[in-house]
């Protein structure tokens, strides 16, 4: 009987020992599949072509990730025109202080007010596409609108006594962009973009409406600091005009290009710009449709700063 149970003891030892072994290895086998799969290749995209949502007046393809809160402070000096406004600095300023917040890693929603006009505007931006490290997908893509409504008296939207024709949509603006950026390596990413811009009341000797051409550019020549520059170009498109304008007209022509150039200085959470600039109106609706000032003439250009902070939640 002993014999026989020590029989039974070794050949149960024995069956547990392999049913032991054979889980280890297909464990080992499971964990190694894991591994294979982990270890594909994934799309990622690449860092953002910018530091900042913002280039001078101009939204760049860049969003921040979901859940911050962006703060935004934009100013501009008066023109520089001599000595006697001291390079602007006593001219008259313009000032807009706003708020972004990114509900989702492709959405950023955005409300601010500017001093000129009195104007409070609110911005969506949405990416649709994103550049890949593998190319895969070349380029970002990026949505852009903004609305202003003007503050002011009402008499200001209708000449008449008391202002009877008023109507409150006399004071919105609206603005809306395609852009698409590209990051071509560590130092230099561009953009270029093309909008519609439209004005629901304006003076009887001005359009409406107006498209224009934009792009801007960013070389990064150290860690934290970037040569930067932009422009906006709008298009002379016959079929938009609601008012031919005469040759002996004696109206202001407001299709002057806004043309932009300055450095920017960044770290994680802040962006500093400072530049000059030859449009003073803030938002870019304002900028593309109001500008009559020639960048290389005297008088033509003015000097400007952001400043952003990023808060993550």
């Amino acid at each position: 009987m002993k014999q026989i149970y020590r029989i039974l003891k070794i050949s149960a030892l024995t069956l547990f020992s392999l049913l032991a072994f054979q889980t280890t290895l297909f464990a080992q086998e499971e964990a190694t599949q894991d591994t294979a799969v982990q270890e594909e290749p994934k799309e990622r995209p690449v860092r953002p072509a910018f530091e900042s949502g913002l280039m001078f007046d101009a939204a760049t393809t860049t969003l921040q990730p979901s859940k911050t809160l962006e703060f935004i402070l934009q100013h501009r000096f008066g023109y520089i025109d001599g000595a006697d406004n001291f390079f602007g600095i006593w001219g008259a300023s313009n000032i807009r202080v706003g708020l972004n917040y990114s509900f989702l890693d492709n959405l950023t929603v955005g409300i601010g007010t500017t001093k000129n006009k009195r104007i409070q505007d609110l911005q969506v931006k949405y990416r649709v596409l994103e550049q890949t490290r593998s190319n895969s997908i070349p380029v970002t893509v990026m949505l852009y609108g903004v609305a202003g409504i003007e503050g002011g008296d009402k008499a200001l939207w209708d000449q008449s006594q008391g202002a009877p024709n008023y109507k409150f949509s006399n004071r919105m603006s609206y603005f809306g962009q395609l852009n698409v950026s590209r990051r071509f390596n560590d130092n230099l990413s561009l953009q270029v973009g093309g909008s519609f811009t439209h004005y629901n009341c304006v003076d009887s000797v001005y359009n409406h409406d107006r498209v224009a051409l934009s792009f801007l550019g960013r070389y990064k020549f150290s860690p934290q600091g970037a040569f930067i520059v932009a422009g906006d170009f709008p298009l002379d498109i016959e079929s938009l005009k609601d008012y031919k304008k005469d040759a002996d007209a004696n109206t202001i022509i407001y299709d002057k290009p806004n043309l932009s150039v300055g450095f920017e200085i960044s770290t994680s959470t802040h962006a500093f710009q400072i530049y000059l600039q030859s449009a003073q109106g803030i938002l870019p609706q304002e900028d593309i449709m109001w500008n009559d000032k020639d960048f290389f003439k005297k008088g033509g250009f003015l000097i400007g700063f952001n400043l952003t902070r990023l808060w993550n939640f």
